[in-house]
């Protein structure tokens, strides 16, 4: 890479981590005079905007979170076209925005829907196995957490497979890979709660 393209790839990547660090469930949640930080479980994510102020704001939520991961993530792949490890940089920014917001005290969501976001811009079909798989967990058992950690492990699967099938950049399923081992890191311990049986469950769905 070129000084100029190194500088614009930093910047692109600070850029990344402020839109990655708005916290957009917070503010969704907020406006309806709710504070997650006080409620259900304390996590500043879209399932807890679910739970507590319905599923029109929890579509809202994600929709803007998986934004701010995609947005910046399409600027690097427009403007540094072939630069992958940037590209991916850039995506990876945005999730640690997200996850430790300058602007809530560096105490944020678990990066599943700003992850999202980021496969969306650099390969979109991944997306679908992901979404897929959330879907069905969630439909099952109607917990949230278990439907993101089956997400997280259908999109390490199906990004190895294109991988190994020529579709993908080593860099792409390498981020592919640390995503999903971070997004399992970030449900510990909602993984214990499960193990323990005393995971938050939705009971019903408005």
């Amino acid at each position: 890479m070129s000084t100029s393209q190194l500088l614009l790839a930093a910047g692109l990547i600070v850029a990344a981590y402020l839109a990655g660090s708005v916290p957009f469930s917070y503010l969704v949640a907020r406006a309806r005079g709710v504070d997650l930080r006080k409620v259900g479980s304390g996590n500043i994510g879209g399932a807890n905007v679910w739970r507590s102020s319905g599923f029109g704001p929890f579509v809202l939520a994600a929709l803007l979170d998986m934004l701010k991961g995609m947005l910046p993530t399409m600027a690097a792949l427009r403007l540094l076209p072939g630069h992958f490890a940037a590209i991916v940089l850039v995506g990876i920014a945005a999730i640690i925005g997200h996850t430790f917001p300058l602007f809530l005290g560096f105490k944020g969501g678990k990066a599943v829907a700003t992850s999202g976001g980021v496969l969306l811009a650099i390969f979109p079909l991944l997306v679908l196995f992901g979404v897929a798989a959330w879907v069905v967990a969630f439909l099952i058992t109607r917990i949230s957490s278990v439907g993101s950690l089956t997400a997280a492990a259908t999109e390490l699967v199906a990004g190895t497979l294109f991988y190994l099938g020529g579709r993908l950049p080593l860099a792409y399923v390498l981020f592919i890979w640390a995503c999903a081992l971070f997004v399992v890191y970030l449900h510990r311990e909602n993984i214990q709660r499960l193990l323990a049986g005393t995971e938050n469950r939705f009971t019903r769905l408005r």
